[in-house]
């Protein structure tokens, strides 16, 4: 059995790379509608449009070459790959922060989508460098590192972005290649040689992957279920701006500030509780009480009245932070060593294929609702729920495999 590099030193290391990572996305979530509203001259509810589209081809992207670039990350190891990735996020937000028209938007979404790798090298070395008894804390620690990102990112974009809605993109940009000179000279790689396998393109894409480790059942069947839980979470991702713009009529700052609460309460849940959550009471049971927790408040969203039950209903969503890193960690116990980076290639593929469909079904429920029809700009949040209720329903058959494999 092979060494694993010391997770004192490459989980820190990991963790880093995540919170600027999501740091530098969330910079230009407060100010994504102002410089599409400054390029095309749109109301806010057609510019949401023009939003979800930006979004759908950046996951179409992802969709395609996540499994790629996971699968190269299992011949030639996360290091590479990770920085690749990175380095086109950095190109991406450049381009952003001096595009002249909407086209140059598209430009630089299509080249991110492409090198959109961050999740599938990132948490495949986090399997190479933890135990399978300690996964779920320490995907616990990354989904923390990603909250305390989503802290600090929107509430200096907002504050930058009260200056001018491009310098997010461009501070956004500084960040990530900060990460990628830094990650040259001191990342290590994590994923030992003899754990290494040939790259096969029967494999390394979104269709080969999942057919891959569909021959394991309790894997196939919580990747489903995590597919509906990711495609509810696309109307926080693709309308949360514009909701507050309309419902509230927030300026960036207050985005912001709303963005970075939820990222306080991720960090919290993520990074102390979860651990000892799932030490105590096993993941499958903080998977079903994140669940009942989601479904009420992305109802209790759509019903929201003002910003006082908007932040109500961010505290509670917080809660249900548990949800990803059980998940992650029980599908983890599944895969072997040399096939993790697969297993990472096929979740971020699901996450890209509930980001195509999600962005495109969210943001026009919004326009619909936001315009001269009936009047409700929470809709979307009604069809989260829906896709919530059908995730609880795949996920008690999978839990049937796992008792039957006593996990």
């Amino acid at each position: 059995m092979s060494d694993r590099p010391p997770a004192s030193f490459a989980l820190p290391f990991f963790c880093a790379v995540m919170f600027i990572d999501a740091m530098s996305v969330g910079l230009i979530l407060p100010v994504m509608p102002g410089l599409i509203t400054e390029l095309s001259s749109l109301p806010n509810n057609q510019a949401a449009r023009i939003g979800g589209e930006l979004l759908t081809l950046f996951a179409l992207m992802q969709f395609f070459f996540a499994p790629i670039l996971g699968a190269l990350s299992d011949r030639f190891g996360r290091r590479k790959i990770l920085l690749f990735a990175v380095l086109g996020l950095s190109i991406d937000y450049f381009i952003m922060a001096m595009a002249p028209t909407l086209f140059w938007l598209y430009v630089a979404r299509f080249i991110s989508g492409i090198c959109g790798a961050t999740y599938a090298a990132a948490n495949a070395a986090i399997v190479d460098v933890t135990s399978p008894e300690k996964r779920a804390r320490n995907f616990g620690l990354a989904g923390a590192s990603v909250g305390i990102g989503l802290i600090f990112g929107p509430a200096i974009g907002g504050v930058i972005g009260e200056y001018g809605v491009r310098l997010p993109f461009l501070f956004a940009g500084v960040l990530s290649m900060v990460v990628v000179i830094a990650g040259f000279f001191f990342l290590p790689e994590t994923l030992a040689k003899e754990n290494r396998r040939s790259f096969s393109w029967l494999r390394a894409n979104p269709i080969g992957a999942v057919i891959s480790i569909s021959k394991n059942p309790a894997v196939i069947t919580t990747l489903c279920a995590l597919f509906l839980i990711q495609l509810a979470s696309q109307s926080y991702n693709s309308i949360w701006s514009f909701f507050t713009i309309e419902l509230a009529g927030w300026t960036p700052g207050q985005i912001g500030i709303s963005i970075g609460l939820y990222g306080i309460l991720i960090a919290i849940v993520q990074g102390g509780l979860t651990g000892p959550a799932v030490a105590r009471f096993g993941e499958i049971r903080m998977i079903v009480v994140s669940l009942a927790i989601g479904i009420v408040v992305y109802i209790g969203l759509a019903n929201a009245g003002g910003p006082g039950a908007i932040y109500f209903w961010i505290v509670i969503g917080g809660l249900s932070g548990f949800v990803f890193p059980a998940m992650q960690a029980l599908m983890s116990k599944q895969v072997g060593d040399d096939a993790q980076g697969e297993l990472q290639g096929a979740v971020g593929a699901s996450f890209s294929l509930s980001a195509v469909i999600g962005p495109f079904v969210m943001t026009r429920v919004f326009s619909y609702f936001s315009g001269d029809n009936i009047y409700f700009p929470g809709a979307p949040f009604l069809v989260s729920a829906g896709f919530i209720i059908l995730a609880s329903a795949v996920f008690f058959k999978a839990q049937q495999f796992y008792r039957h494999n006593k996990v």
